[in-house]
């Protein structure tokens, strides 16, 4: 493949951030590396990196490139270790992303996966902003909500999440066991009157007037914490109350009320070994 060797040295770059650390890397000469950045920015006709004090800076065209370039690496990496016959014996890094929530439903995956595989360097990043799979920045994402429909993602189906109202035991003790019938007079954890994707925001939006709201938030694990502080009743996951014997079911954790998860990859990087295995464990544990 043209350019391949130019290629790859410019990503080792890119992952590096200087010069100096990716001839090092690479075990050639700093000239080395800018002649082969040079070549590929010759051959392109535009820059692919900003320089600046501290090393390099993907351009535009730069980020763009080596996202396929990337790609391209780990899938030939993958090949190479077929060719081997190496299965069983993976190596590299993989990254999964998911909110920090779903993290105990994917952590009997992630621990599976990592006694299996105890050389693979893995990490788990969370976070509400999306990970661009195509600009490899995680191999698997498990994402809430609606599908997604990128066309170069492969999506399917993790698990369903139920969401149940529930009060802890110290609240009860203060205010009374709710009648899920007759709720007037409680107080309430979450919010109201505004547009959420959660499957339990048109319960709240009906039933709860905004002045019944004990404490205001859109945020899961906070509304938890209150919850369990007793300041108020509210809507926790199924699996998120189950810990927790100081929690009290008011309603139950149901079909109707509940947000489909679902496990993404790359279409160029989805059959790779390391990604397959991790899939496998994910599945094993829905």
């Amino acid at each position: 493949m043209e350019y391949w060797t130019e290629l790859r040295t410019a990503l080792m770059v890119a992952r590096l951030g200087t010069v100096s650390a990716a001839a090092e890397a690479l075990g050639v000469h700093r000239a080395t590396v800018n002649r082969h950045v040079e070549i590929l920015e010759g051959a392109f006709g535009a820059p692919l990196f900003q320089r600046h004090a501290r090393g390099y800076a993907l351009t535009d065209t730069g980020q763009k490139l080596l996202e396929v370039a990337g790609r391209a690496d780990e899938m030939f990496a993958d090949l190479a270790g077929r060719a081997r016959g190496k299965a069983g014996q993976l190596s590299g890094s993989l990254i999964v992303t998911a909110l920090a929530e779903v993290a105990p439903l994917v952590m009997p995956a992630v621990r599976g996966f990592h006694f299996a595989h105890p050389q693979i360097a893995l990490e788990f990043v969370t976070g509400a902003q999306l990970a661009r799979l195509e600009h490899g920045e995680a191999h698997v994402a498990i994402r809430a909500g609606t599908k997604p429909e990128e066309l170069d993602y492969v999506v399917t189906l993790f698990r369903r999440v139920r969401f149940g109202l529930y009060a802890s035991k110290g609240y009860i003790s203060s205010a009374g066991h709710p009648d899920p019938d007759r709720l007037d007079g409680h107080r309430f954890i979450g919010s109201v009157g505004v547009a959420r994707p959660m499957p339990y925001a048109d319960w709240m939006n009906a039933n709860v007037a905004a002045e019944a709201l004990a404490l205001q938030t859109t945020d899961q694990q906070v509304l938890h914490s209150a919850v369990s502080e007793g300041l108020g009743l509210g809507f926790l996951a199924e699996h998120d109350a189950f810990v927790r014997s100081d929690l009290v079911e008011v309603i139950p954790p149901a079909d109707a009320c509940s947000a489909a998860l679902w496990i993404v990859t790359h279409v160029d990087l989805h059959r790779t070994m390391k990604v397959q295995a991790f899939l496998q464990h994910l599945k094993a544990n829905r």
